[in-house]
């Protein structure tokens, strides 16, 4: 794809390693360049899930798309993460992270993902459709001293990534959307210098995992995953750790709850992109008809009517289970159809985050449930999230 100047952006190749190397290592960290050479080489990415912009032979701007995949409620939902995200300082305000984000929605989309996930500085990501939804757990200091434990704690090796991921899912469980790590990504995860993943054993049965970052500034324990209380204290005593992610709702984050101190003022979220709501809502039809299966709405049928405004949806549903969902046009006043109101750029909070419809409605003026508000809760509750990304939030 030609841009302007004469800059081209295109599907990136092995012969720019070198040069993207060294365009993320002086944007970001030197591990970065390290972790773009293990997706590009993986057989699970590879080359074509990183796209660059060239001035003639030069590498200027870059982003990589990661596949990964959402779990609401035990429903798959095809997912891609944007990372690895730099443009020399020559090239800023040109408008080519636009055009890569471009490029990576449009792949996206063409790989079947109906939901983008990312992390990244703030409001910038706003400007290509994303918005804050899913929140962050806090990061709070260590302040206290765990309990001694006989755990022992080394650093984790390929062989171990079965152990942790079977950890890993146990603790997720618990959560109404997660994301876990693919393949792939342990992969990668393991091999990185940018963190490292431990693995707890207890008469050489793995009872614990977690990661951490290098003790330059101060050690960051995350995505810690435990059978126990005795378990993450080895853990948190092994790495010395000062810093740590709470996880609440977990094993591990209730071990870690009396170690940790006040939980910060500020708040941070996920990023979440939905490309085509109709898209995601249908694929979503077996979650919503749950939810209703297992209320009192289960042998009821009719029509929950949800307008974005500038359009809408109707999800026709009968005897718990919800029928293909209909596209509409403007549906200025939803109310009066029996519907619901939803912000269009609240639609990733309403499916995806901690409040609900009942909590959005609190919080903002342009989301109602309307006259039949008991069912509009009963599809859009309140959901917790626990999703592990390949870098530390």
């Amino acid at each position: 794809m030609t841009l302007p100047d004469g800059l081209v952006l295109r599907t990136a190749e092995p012969r720019d390693l070198d040069q993207i190397g060294a365009l993320l290592s002086e944007r970001g960290e030197p591990e970065d360049a390290v972790d773009h050479r293990l997706v590009v080489s993986d057989p699970d990415a590879g080359w074509e899930t990183c796209a660059v912009v060239v001035d003639g032979d030069r590498v200027v701007s870059t982003a990589t798309l990661l596949d990964e995949t959402l779990v609401l409620d035990g429903l798959e939902v095809p997912a891609g993460q944007v990372e690895l995200v730099a443009t020399h300082r020559d090239y800023e305000g040109r408008g080519l992270v636009r055009e890569l984000m471009r490029w990576a929605h449009e792949r996206s989309a063409a790989r079947g993902q109906l939901v983008n996930v990312m992390l990244g500085i703030p409001y910038f990501y706003r400007r290509f459709g994303y918005t804050y939804a899913v929140p962050i757990s806090p990061t709070r200091d260590v302040v206290g001293t765990p309990p001694a434990s006989t755990d022992t704690v080394r650093e984790a090796t390929f062989d171990d990534i079965p152990a942790m991921a079977a950890l890993q899912d146990a603790e997720q469980r618990r959560a109404d959307l997660r994301m876990p790590h693919s393949a792939g990504l342990w992969r990668w995860l393991v091999a990185r210098g940018g963190s490292t993943q431990w693995l707890v054993e207890r008469d050489g049965v793995p009872v614990g995992t977690g990661r951490s970052t290098p003790p330059d500034e101060g050690v960051h324990l995350c995505e810690v995953a435990a059978m126990d209380a005795p378990a993450v204290h080895a853990l948190v005593a092994h790495t010395a750790a000062t810093v740590a992610n709470e996880r609440p709702g977990t094993v591990a984050g209730a071990a870690l709850e009396p170690l940790l101190g006040p939980t910060p003022e500020d708040a941070a979220s996920y990023y979440v992109r939905i490309a085509d709501p109709v898209a995601l809502l249908d694929h979503l039809r077996p979650v919503l008809g749950r939810r209703l299966a297992a209320s009192s709405f289960a042998d009821e049928a009719g029509e929950a009517v949800v307008s974005f405004y500038r359009s809408h949806v109707r999800l026709p549903f009968k005897a718990g289970e919800v029928g293909p969902v209909v596209a509409g046009g403007v549906m200025q006043a939803p109310g009066a159809a029996g519907g619901a109101g939803v912000a269009p750029d609240l639609l990733e909070s309403l499916l995806f985050g901690p409040h609900g419809l009942g909590g959005l409605t609190a919080r903002f003026p342009d989301v109602y449930p309307g006259p039949n508000a008991d069912l509009m809760h009963v599809l859009f509750p309140p959901v917790r999230a626990d999703l592990l990304t390949f870098y530390i939030p």
